[in-house]
């Protein structure tokens, strides 16, 4: 964390607000449900196995963060990824669990 070292104090705020939103399961789920494509609330609800409003909750808390846009079309709401970055930091924590994991089934086989 070497640039964050110069960051004042609404930063350091606003990236742990970012980090709070990511540790949510569930809107981790969203957010890799809309990697492939935008898509409509109903099919996020289907696809996640959520409840409408839960879905909704955690849809609204994304696009709060900036992390997902939202339009209507009808009377449908479609979400898609605002911030595509987001999937390098997913990307690299992705990486680091594994390796650790590795380290830990070495363990074990002896």
């Amino acid at each position: 964390m070497a640039k964050t070292s110069s960051l004042s104090e609404g930063a350091l705020h606003l990236v742990a607000r970012r980090f709070a939103v990511l540790g949510e399961p569930m809107r981790l789920r969203l957010l890799q449900l809309l990697m492939a494509a935008e898509q409509p609330v109903n099919a996020l609800v289907e696809a996640s196995g959520g409840t409408q409003a839960n879905v909704s909750r955690h849809l609204q808390m994304l696009a709060a963060a900036g992390l997902v846009s939202r339009r209507k079309e009808g009377l449908q709401v479609f979400y898609a990824i605002a911030d595509p970055s987001i999937f390098k930091l997913c990307d690299l924590v992705c990486g680091s669990l594994e390796k650790q994991m590795a380290k830990h089934v070495k363990l074990f086989e002896g």
